[in-house]
Protein backbone atom coordinates (compact mmCIF):
# COMPACT_ATOMS: atom_id res chain seq x y z
CA UNK A 1 0.00 0.00 0.00
CA UNK A 2 1.72 3.17 -1.23
CA UNK A 3 0.26 6.58 -0.44
CA UNK A 4 3.00 8.60 -2.14
CA UNK A 5 2.60 10.54 -5.38
CA UNK A 6 5.08 9.98 -8.19
CA UNK A 7 7.10 12.79 -9.80
CA UNK A 8 4.73 13.10 -12.76
CA UNK A 9 1.74 13.51 -10.45
CA UNK A 10 3.56 16.13 -8.39
CA UNK A 11 4.45 18.04 -11.57
CA UNK A 12 0.85 17.84 -12.78
CA UNK A 13 -0.45 19.25 -9.50
CA UNK A 14 2.12 22.03 -9.52
CA UNK A 15 1.30 22.99 -13.12
CA UNK A 16 -2.44 23.19 -12.43
CA UNK A 17 -1.91 24.98 -9.10
CA UNK A 18 0.31 27.62 -10.71
CA UNK A 19 -2.14 28.15 -13.59
CA UNK A 20 -5.00 28.65 -11.15
CA UNK A 21 -3.02 31.08 -8.98
CA UNK A 22 -1.69 33.13 -11.90
CA UNK A 23 -4.51 32.97 -14.46
CA UNK A 24 -7.75 32.06 -12.68
CA UNK A 25 -7.89 33.56 -9.20
CA UNK A 26 -7.19 37.16 -10.39
CA UNK A 27 -10.45 36.97 -12.39
CA UNK A 28 -12.67 35.97 -9.47
CA UNK A 29 -13.50 39.37 -7.95
CA UNK A 30 -14.69 40.90 -11.23
CA UNK A 31 -16.97 37.92 -11.88
CA UNK A 32 -18.34 38.12 -8.36
CA UNK A 33 -19.06 41.84 -8.71
CA UNK A 34 -20.58 41.76 -12.21
CA UNK A 35 -22.18 38.32 -12.16
CA UNK A 36 -20.76 37.51 -15.61
CA UNK A 37 -17.51 36.29 -17.09
CA UNK A 38 -16.54 38.62 -19.93
CA UNK A 39 -16.50 36.59 -23.15
CA UNK A 40 -13.18 37.95 -24.37
CA UNK A 41 -11.46 37.17 -21.08
CA UNK A 42 -13.13 33.76 -20.96
CA UNK A 43 -11.90 32.93 -24.45
CA UNK A 44 -8.38 34.10 -23.63
CA UNK A 45 -8.31 31.87 -20.55
CA UNK A 46 -9.75 29.00 -22.57
CA UNK A 47 -6.96 29.40 -25.14
CA UNK A 48 -4.20 29.56 -22.51
CA UNK A 49 -5.39 26.36 -20.86
CA UNK A 50 -5.58 24.52 -24.18
CA UNK A 51 -2.07 25.68 -25.11
CA UNK A 52 -0.76 24.07 -21.92
CA UNK A 53 -2.68 20.84 -22.50
CA UNK A 54 -4.99 21.48 -19.55
CA UNK A 55 -8.25 21.12 -21.50
CA UNK A 56 -10.22 17.88 -21.71
CA UNK A 57 -7.72 16.06 -19.53
CA UNK A 58 -10.21 13.28 -18.77
CA UNK A 59 -10.46 12.30 -22.44
CA UNK A 60 -8.29 9.62 -24.16
CA UNK A 61 -4.93 10.76 -25.46
CA UNK A 62 -5.47 9.24 -28.91
CA UNK A 63 -8.47 11.55 -29.37
CA UNK A 64 -6.55 14.64 -28.32
CA UNK A 65 -7.33 14.59 -24.61
CA UNK A 66 -5.02 14.40 -21.63
CA UNK A 67 -5.45 10.65 -21.14
CA UNK A 68 -5.37 10.95 -17.36
CA UNK A 69 -6.25 8.07 -15.08
CA UNK A 70 -9.14 8.58 -12.69
CA UNK A 71 -6.73 9.24 -9.82
CA UNK A 72 -4.67 11.74 -11.82
CA UNK A 73 -7.84 13.52 -12.88
CA UNK A 74 -8.93 13.70 -9.25
CA UNK A 75 -5.62 15.31 -8.31
CA UNK A 76 -6.36 18.04 -10.86
CA UNK A 77 -10.00 18.40 -9.83
CA UNK A 78 -8.92 18.98 -6.23
CA UNK A 79 -6.84 21.92 -7.44
CA UNK A 80 -9.79 23.18 -9.50
CA UNK A 81 -11.61 23.62 -6.19
CA UNK A 82 -9.25 26.50 -5.42
CA UNK A 83 -11.11 28.74 -7.89
CA UNK A 84 -14.72 29.36 -8.91
CA UNK A 85 -17.07 27.22 -10.98
CA UNK A 86 -17.38 29.37 -14.08
CA UNK A 87 -13.61 29.79 -14.37
CA UNK A 88 -13.11 26.03 -14.10
CA UNK A 89 -15.59 25.51 -16.93
CA UNK A 90 -13.86 27.98 -19.24
CA UNK A 91 -10.29 26.95 -18.50
CA UNK A 92 -10.52 23.18 -18.21
CA UNK A 93 -13.78 22.29 -19.93
CA UNK A 94 -16.63 19.90 -19.24
CA UNK A 95 -16.17 17.10 -21.75
CA UNK A 96 -18.63 14.47 -20.60
CA UNK A 97 -17.77 10.76 -20.73
CA UNK A 98 -20.99 9.73 -22.55
CA UNK A 99 -19.53 11.40 -25.66
CA UNK A 100 -17.07 8.51 -25.85
CA UNK A 101 -20.02 6.47 -27.16
CA UNK A 102 -19.99 8.54 -30.36
CA UNK A 103 -19.44 6.49 -33.49
CA UNK A 104 -19.18 7.07 -37.23
CA UNK A 105 -19.92 10.64 -38.24
CA UNK A 106 -20.66 11.55 -34.62
CA UNK A 107 -16.96 11.42 -33.78
CA UNK A 108 -16.09 14.29 -36.12
CA UNK A 109 -19.28 16.29 -35.48
CA UNK A 110 -19.48 16.17 -31.70
CA UNK A 111 -16.73 14.18 -29.94
CA UNK A 112 -13.48 15.50 -31.38
CA UNK A 113 -14.57 19.17 -31.47
CA UNK A 114 -15.57 18.86 -27.80
CA UNK A 115 -12.16 17.52 -26.85
CA UNK A 116 -10.47 20.23 -28.95
CA UNK A 117 -12.60 22.86 -27.23
CA UNK A 118 -14.05 24.19 -30.49
CA UNK A 119 -17.47 22.92 -29.42
CA UNK A 120 -18.82 22.79 -25.90
CA UNK A 121 -21.77 20.94 -24.43
CA UNK A 122 -23.87 20.72 -21.29
CA UNK A 123 -25.58 17.62 -19.94
CA UNK A 124 -29.32 18.01 -19.35
CA UNK A 125 -31.05 15.64 -16.95
CA UNK A 126 -32.81 17.80 -14.36
CA UNK A 127 -36.43 18.80 -14.94
CA UNK A 128 -38.92 20.68 -12.75
CA UNK A 129 -40.33 17.31 -11.66
CA UNK A 130 -37.12 15.28 -11.74
CA UNK A 131 -34.15 16.33 -9.64
CA UNK A 132 -32.48 13.62 -7.56
CA UNK A 133 -34.95 11.20 -9.21
CA UNK A 134 -33.22 11.15 -12.60
CA UNK A 135 -35.47 8.30 -13.75
CA UNK A 136 -38.53 10.52 -13.33
CA UNK A 137 -37.94 12.64 -16.42
CA UNK A 138 -40.94 13.54 -18.60
CA UNK A 139 -39.17 14.82 -21.74
CA UNK A 140 -39.96 12.44 -24.63
CA UNK A 141 -38.35 11.46 -27.91
CA UNK A 142 -40.58 9.77 -30.49
CA UNK A 143 -39.25 8.00 -33.57
CA UNK A 144 -40.41 9.13 -37.01
CA UNK A 145 -39.22 8.69 -40.59
CA UNK A 146 -36.73 11.58 -40.26
CA UNK A 147 -35.21 10.54 -36.96
CA UNK A 148 -36.60 11.62 -33.58
CA UNK A 149 -38.94 14.34 -32.30
CA UNK A 150 -38.26 15.72 -28.81
CA UNK A 151 -40.82 17.43 -26.57
CA UNK A 152 -40.39 18.58 -23.00
CA UNK A 153 -38.26 20.86 -20.84
CA UNK A 154 -35.19 20.94 -18.63
CA UNK A 155 -34.04 23.40 -16.00
CA UNK A 156 -30.99 24.30 -13.87
CA UNK A 157 -28.80 23.54 -16.90
CA UNK A 158 -25.36 24.82 -15.99
CA UNK A 159 -23.48 26.82 -18.59
CA UNK A 160 -26.17 26.63 -21.25
CA UNK A 161 -25.21 30.03 -22.68
CA UNK A 162 -21.67 28.97 -23.56
CA UNK A 163 -22.64 25.51 -24.81
CA UNK A 164 -23.59 25.00 -28.44
CA UNK A 165 -25.06 21.52 -28.02
CA UNK A 166 -26.62 19.49 -25.23
CA UNK A 167 -26.72 15.88 -24.09
CA UNK A 168 -30.45 15.46 -23.55
CA UNK A 169 -32.00 12.54 -21.68
CA UNK A 170 -35.47 11.73 -23.01
CA UNK A 171 -38.00 8.99 -22.53
CA UNK A 172 -38.25 6.78 -25.64
CA UNK A 173 -40.60 4.27 -24.05
CA UNK A 174 -42.62 3.77 -20.89
CA UNK A 175 -39.58 2.36 -19.06
CA UNK A 176 -36.89 3.42 -21.52
CA UNK A 177 -34.61 6.46 -21.53
CA UNK A 178 -32.22 7.38 -24.34
CA UNK A 179 -29.68 10.17 -24.77
CA UNK A 180 -29.46 12.61 -27.69
CA UNK A 181 -27.05 15.28 -28.88
CA UNK A 182 -29.14 18.36 -29.58
CA UNK A 183 -27.58 21.36 -31.30
CA UNK A 184 -28.56 24.82 -30.19
CA UNK A 185 -30.53 26.69 -32.84
CA UNK A 186 -32.73 23.84 -34.04
CA UNK A 187 -36.33 24.78 -34.82
CA UNK A 188 -38.50 24.43 -31.73
CA UNK A 189 -35.52 24.46 -29.33
CA UNK A 190 -35.78 27.49 -27.05
CA UNK A 191 -33.34 28.62 -24.38
CA UNK A 192 -35.25 30.13 -21.46
CA UNK A 193 -34.28 32.41 -18.63
CA UNK A 194 -31.20 32.20 -16.45
CA UNK A 195 -32.34 30.89 -13.07
CA UNK A 196 -30.34 33.04 -10.65
CA UNK A 197 -28.70 31.24 -7.76
CA UNK A 198 -27.57 32.01 -4.21
CA UNK A 199 -23.98 31.33 -5.22
CA UNK A 200 -21.92 30.27 -8.25
CA UNK A 201 -21.96 33.81 -9.59
CA UNK A 202 -21.19 33.96 -13.30
CA UNK A 203 -22.40 30.44 -14.07
CA UNK A 204 -25.74 30.59 -15.90
CA UNK A 205 -28.36 27.95 -15.05
CA UNK A 206 -30.86 27.93 -17.88
CA UNK A 207 -34.26 26.59 -18.76
CA UNK A 208 -34.51 24.62 -22.02
CA UNK A 209 -37.72 23.98 -23.93
CA UNK A 210 -38.26 21.44 -26.71
CA UNK A 211 -41.36 21.89 -28.88
CA UNK A 212 -41.45 19.23 -31.61
CA UNK A 213 -37.71 19.49 -32.16
CA UNK A 214 -36.80 17.30 -35.12
CA UNK A 215 -33.53 15.40 -34.72
CA UNK A 216 -31.76 13.29 -37.30
CA UNK A 217 -30.93 9.65 -36.57
CA UNK A 218 -27.29 10.60 -35.96
CA UNK A 219 -28.34 12.59 -32.88
CA UNK A 220 -28.92 9.39 -30.87
CA UNK A 221 -25.94 8.80 -28.57
CA UNK A 222 -25.22 5.15 -27.92
CA UNK A 223 -28.13 2.74 -28.22
CA UNK A 224 -31.85 3.21 -27.70
CA UNK A 225 -32.61 2.63 -24.02
CA UNK A 226 -29.00 3.23 -22.95
CA UNK A 227 -29.60 6.82 -21.86
CA UNK A 228 -30.18 6.22 -18.15
CA UNK A 229 -27.02 4.14 -17.91
CA UNK A 230 -25.04 6.85 -19.72
CA UNK A 231 -26.49 9.56 -17.49
CA UNK A 232 -25.77 7.67 -14.28
CA UNK A 233 -22.26 6.87 -15.45
CA UNK A 234 -21.66 10.56 -16.11
CA UNK A 235 -23.14 11.56 -12.78
CA UNK A 236 -20.95 9.07 -10.93
CA UNK A 237 -17.84 10.69 -12.37
CA UNK A 238 -19.23 14.17 -11.71
CA UNK A 239 -20.00 13.28 -8.09
CA UNK A 240 -16.47 12.05 -7.50
CA UNK A 241 -14.57 14.68 -9.48
CA UNK A 242 -16.63 17.85 -9.65
CA UNK A 243 -18.25 17.48 -6.24
CA UNK A 244 -15.99 15.29 -4.08
CA UNK A 245 -12.54 16.37 -5.23
CA UNK A 246 -13.47 20.01 -5.77
CA UNK A 247 -15.12 20.15 -2.35
CA UNK A 248 -11.87 18.93 -0.80
CA UNK A 249 -9.90 21.54 -2.75
CA UNK A 250 -12.28 24.34 -1.83
CA UNK A 251 -12.28 23.31 1.84
CA UNK A 252 -8.46 23.25 1.79
CA UNK A 253 -8.38 26.72 0.23
CA UNK A 254 -10.77 28.11 2.85
CA UNK A 255 -8.95 26.36 5.70
CA UNK A 256 -5.64 27.93 4.65
CA UNK A 257 -7.23 31.38 4.65
CA UNK A 258 -8.82 30.69 8.04
CA UNK A 259 -5.50 29.60 9.56
CA UNK A 260 -3.81 32.73 8.19
CA UNK A 261 -6.47 34.92 9.78
CA UNK A 262 -6.22 33.07 13.10
CA UNK A 263 -2.48 33.76 13.12
CA UNK A 264 -2.88 37.48 12.37
CA UNK A 265 -6.10 38.60 14.05
CA UNK A 266 -5.74 39.64 17.69
CA UNK A 267 -8.34 40.11 20.40
CA UNK A 268 -7.55 40.89 24.04
CA UNK A 269 -3.90 41.24 22.94
CA UNK A 270 -3.84 37.57 21.92
CA UNK A 271 -3.88 35.88 18.54
CA UNK A 272 -7.31 34.32 18.15
CA UNK A 273 -5.54 31.14 17.02
CA UNK A 274 -4.39 30.75 20.62
CA UNK A 275 -7.99 30.49 21.85
CA UNK A 276 -8.94 26.86 22.40
CA UNK A 277 -12.35 27.15 20.75
CA UNK A 278 -10.77 28.54 17.58
CA UNK A 279 -8.14 25.80 17.74
CA UNK A 280 -10.90 23.20 17.88
CA UNK A 281 -12.50 24.61 14.74
CA UNK A 282 -9.17 24.51 12.93
CA UNK A 283 -8.34 20.99 14.15
CA UNK A 284 -11.75 19.62 13.20
CA UNK A 285 -11.43 21.16 9.74
CA UNK A 286 -7.99 19.64 9.14
CA UNK A 287 -9.17 16.20 10.30
CA UNK A 288 -12.28 16.24 8.13
CA UNK A 289 -10.50 17.53 5.02
CA UNK A 290 -7.92 14.78 5.21
CA UNK A 291 -10.56 12.12 5.78
CA UNK A 292 -12.55 13.36 2.78
CA UNK A 293 -9.45 13.51 0.59
CA UNK A 294 -8.50 9.89 1.23
CA UNK A 295 -12.08 8.80 0.56
CA UNK A 296 -11.91 10.58 -2.81
CA UNK A 297 -8.53 9.06 -3.68
CA UNK A 298 -9.67 5.57 -2.71
CA UNK A 299 -12.80 5.76 -4.87
CA UNK A 300 -10.72 6.99 -7.83
CA UNK A 301 -8.25 4.15 -7.29
CA UNK A 302 -11.14 1.68 -7.31
CA UNK A 303 -12.32 3.00 -10.67
CA UNK A 304 -8.80 2.67 -12.08
CA UNK A 305 -8.80 -0.98 -10.96
CA UNK A 306 -12.05 -1.58 -12.83
CA UNK A 307 -13.98 -2.00 -9.58
CA UNK A 308 -17.55 -0.96 -8.86
CA UNK A 309 -17.27 2.17 -6.70
CA UNK A 310 -20.87 3.35 -6.68
CA UNK A 311 -21.35 3.10 -2.93
CA UNK A 312 -17.94 4.63 -2.24
CA UNK A 313 -18.75 7.55 -4.53
CA UNK A 314 -22.07 8.04 -2.72
CA UNK A 315 -20.13 8.17 0.57
CA UNK A 316 -17.70 10.68 -0.95
CA UNK A 317 -20.57 12.84 -2.20
CA UNK A 318 -22.05 13.09 1.29
CA UNK A 319 -18.88 13.41 3.34
CA UNK A 320 -16.93 15.78 1.09
CA UNK A 321 -19.92 18.08 0.50
CA UNK A 322 -20.78 18.27 4.18
CA UNK A 323 -17.13 18.69 5.16
CA UNK A 324 -16.94 21.71 2.86
CA UNK A 325 -20.07 23.16 4.44
CA UNK A 326 -18.71 22.75 7.97
CA UNK A 327 -15.27 24.13 7.12
CA UNK A 328 -16.67 27.25 5.47
CA UNK A 329 -19.13 27.78 8.30
CA UNK A 330 -16.25 27.64 10.79
CA UNK A 331 -14.28 30.08 8.65
CA UNK A 332 -17.14 32.59 8.82
CA UNK A 333 -17.15 32.18 12.60
CA UNK A 334 -13.38 32.61 12.91
CA UNK A 335 -13.47 35.73 10.72
CA UNK A 336 -16.39 37.09 12.74
CA UNK A 337 -18.06 40.16 11.22
CA UNK A 338 -15.55 40.24 8.38
CA UNK A 339 -16.57 36.71 7.45
CA UNK A 340 -20.08 38.03 6.81
CA UNK A 341 -18.83 41.05 4.87
CA UNK A 342 -18.55 41.16 1.10
CA UNK A 343 -15.17 42.87 1.31
CA UNK A 344 -13.64 39.44 1.86
CA UNK A 345 -14.33 36.26 -0.17
CA UNK A 346 -15.35 34.13 2.83
CA UNK A 347 -19.04 34.97 2.49
CA UNK A 348 -18.85 34.03 -1.22
CA UNK A 349 -17.29 30.67 -0.34
CA UNK A 350 -20.09 30.17 2.19
CA UNK A 351 -22.77 30.74 -0.47
CA UNK A 352 -20.98 28.65 -3.08
CA UNK A 353 -20.54 25.73 -0.68
CA UNK A 354 -24.23 25.29 0.08
CA UNK A 355 -25.15 23.75 -3.28
CA UNK A 356 -22.69 20.87 -2.86
CA UNK A 357 -25.14 19.10 -0.55
CA UNK A 358 -27.87 19.37 -3.20
CA UNK A 359 -26.68 18.99 -6.78
CA UNK A 360 -26.00 15.61 -8.38
CA UNK A 361 -28.12 13.93 -5.72
CA UNK A 362 -28.87 15.36 -2.29
CA UNK A 363 -27.10 14.10 0.82
CA UNK A 364 -30.36 12.50 1.90
CA UNK A 365 -30.73 10.54 -1.34
CA UNK A 366 -27.15 9.28 -1.13
CA UNK A 367 -27.57 8.29 2.51
CA UNK A 368 -30.54 6.21 1.40
CA UNK A 369 -28.43 4.55 -1.30
CA UNK A 370 -25.65 3.79 1.19
CA UNK A 371 -28.04 2.41 3.80
CA UNK A 372 -29.91 0.17 1.34
CA UNK A 373 -26.65 -1.17 -0.09
CA UNK A 374 -25.34 -1.85 3.41
CA UNK A 375 -28.50 -3.69 4.39
CA UNK A 376 -28.06 -5.84 1.30
CA UNK A 377 -24.28 -6.32 1.20
CA UNK A 378 -23.40 -6.06 4.88
CA UNK A 379 -19.94 -5.52 6.33
CA UNK A 380 -18.19 -5.48 2.95
CA UNK A 381 -18.97 -1.75 2.77
CA UNK A 382 -17.33 -0.85 6.07
CA UNK A 383 -14.97 -3.65 7.11
CA UNK A 384 -11.70 -4.47 5.36
CA UNK A 385 -11.40 -7.75 3.42
CA UNK A 386 -14.96 -8.96 4.06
Amino acid sequence: MDFSLNDEQKMLIETVRRFIAEECQPLEDEIEQTGVFDNAKAQALHNKAKALGLYGMNMPEDLGGGGLSNLDRILCEEQFGHTTDIIIRRAFGNVYEPLLHCKGEQIERWLKPSIEGTRTCAITITEPGAGSDAAGIKTTAVKNDKGWVINGSKHFISDGEWSDFFLVSARTGEKEISMFMVDKGLAGFTVGKDQKMMGLRGTPHLELFFDNVQLEDAALLGEVGQGFKLAMGALNVVRLAQVGARAVGKASHVCEIMVGWANERKQFNTKIGDFQMVQQMIADSVIEINAARWMVYHAAWMLDQGMDAREQIAMVKVHAAETLGRVVDRAVQVFGGMGFCKELPIERYYRDARIYRIFDGTSEIHRGVIAKSTMKKGAVLFDVNR
